[in-house]
């Protein structure tokens, strides 16, 4: 057979793409989802993909390789907070990143860029473009030398860091979240220095703008996606009278999960009502004091570390879904909900009106950060079947007409392509 058999040729529109994750943690965190479901869609459509990945590394397609950028790993799920000893520190990189923790800051974002910029420098080669998954890292400036950069913000974690000191229980604990985001100020430095940002929601494209300092003309929005035809209600199974499920990528004052039980303690005196609850609390968090202070252990259950499979099963043995976030950049366990046809309470933090739709139409809202309204909407759904059934089949309908990660692939190519047009001529052909 000749060499020259189009079938076997490689595509001269594919790009070779290296992106960038800190972290991917494999079943919870949007990053994590984010960044095995859009290399993977990229794949599909036939371009190549190499992620360059810290501890806790993703789960990938099989035809997606990892380099892994191994860290000091001071945030590890076993033994968080633990303090390396002198042998660890086999580079300048580690000797940076441990500085850094010890001075009480989040490093990893900052010395995962760094070992990215170390491993890319030696490969200019081997790529056509970088994108990043929200590093942000002083070391991507470095990268942005080498290689055009597209660089994906969910959201300015800045918002994170307001709504953690202003819940800050202490002043010794409000002092410690001030250090511990520190990390900020590096990424408002570099995301303004960026050629390119892309985003997820018109909401976050403001917000990028205001706290990153990044001129909004350079800000796209490419919304994430899910798979409808994973997540989708599974046939025989039956929803649990009372259930309610709630997805919290971290325990943090932003995911609202206090305001939840706070909620589910009002209906518990009217009702049954169950939580579940995919992620785990931090230990000595304000979940587990509200778990305790208004009795909930019994009605209250943690899932963590389960496939997509269990997940879409858990959506369909729910009455309900609720987001009950302070803020949103996007929302995938919205989404994901929705296409499984579970009736989905939210509230109207950040981007959520704008991924959920319509109130009573698409999606039931609620003021963020108001257990009695969020309570009063839980009765009102639990006791209007019809209203449910409603709302789930509007919810899974408009997933299917705005959301896919094939649709957010193509998108993100379109991205490319203009990065590439408006860098044309910075870099040379071989690097």
């Amino acid at each position: 057979m000749s060499q020259n058999n189009p079938r076997h040729a490689p595509d001269p529109d594919a790009l070779r793409i290296a992106y960038l994750s800190y972290r991917g943690k494999p079943h919870v965190g949007g990053q994590g989802v984010y960044t095995r479901h859009l290399t993977k869609a990229l794949v599909d459509l036939g371009h190549s993909v190499e992620v360059l990945g810290g501890p806790p590394y993703p789960i990938l397609d099989d035809r997606v390789p990892l380099t892994e950028l191994n860290s000091l790993q001071t945030f590890n799920d076993h033994y968080p907070m633990r303090k390396p000893r002198v042998w660890e520190l086999k580079d300048r990189w580690d000797w940076m990143e441990n500085i850094s923790f010890n001075l009480g800051n989040f490093p990893e974002p900052m010395a995962f860029s760094w070992r990215a910029w170390d491993n890319l420098r030696h490969r200019t080669g081997e790529f056509d473009l970088i994108h990043d998954n929200q590093t942000l890292g002083w070391g991507l400036l470095g990268i942005q030398k080498l290689f055009p950069v597209l660089a994906t913000i969910h959201h300015p974690i800045t918002v994170d860091r307001r709504l953690e000191i202003e819940h800050a229980r202490s002043l010794k604990e409000q002092v410690g979240k001030r250090r511990w985001y520190a990390f900020t100020r590096m990424q408002t430095q570099v995301a303004k220095r960026m050629d390119r940002v892309m985003t997820v929601s018109q909401n976050s494209k403001e917000d990028i703008s205001a706290d990153h300092q990044v001129d909004i003309d350079k800000i796209h929005v490419v919304p994430v996606g899910v798979d409808p035809e994973l997540f989708r209600p599974v046939e025989g199974v039956e929803r649990v009278p009372g259930r309610i499920i709630t997805t919290a990528s971290a325990d943090v004052a932003m995911k609202g999960l206090v305001h939840l039980l706070e909620a589910a303690a009002k209906v518990r005196a009217e009702r049954h009502i169950e939580i579940v609850i995919i992620g785990k609390p931090k230990e000595g968090s304000k979940t587990e004091d509200t778990l305790r202070r208004l009795g909930l252990e019994d009605v209250v259950q943690f899932v963590s570390g389960v496939s997509d499979e269990r997940i879409v099963e858990l959506y369909s043995e729910a009455e309900l879904a609720c987001v009950p976030s302070l803020y949103e950049g996007f929302s995938l366990p919205a989404i994901e909900a929705m296409s499984c046809s579970t009736p989905l309470i939210a509230t109207t933090g950040g981007a959520l009106p704008e991924v959920c739709g319509t109130h009573n139409e698409t999606c039931l809202l609620v003021p963020p950060g108001d257990s009695d309204a969020l309570a009063s909407m839980i009765s009102t759904a639990l006791a209007d079947p019809a209203l449910c059934n409603r709302i789930g089949a509007a919810g899974r309908q408009r997933v299917i007409d705005h959301w896919s990660w094939r649709h957010t692939a193509l998108k993100t190519i379109d991205q490319y392509h203009a990065l590439l047009e408006e860098t044309k001529g910075r870099y040379r052909a071989d690097g």
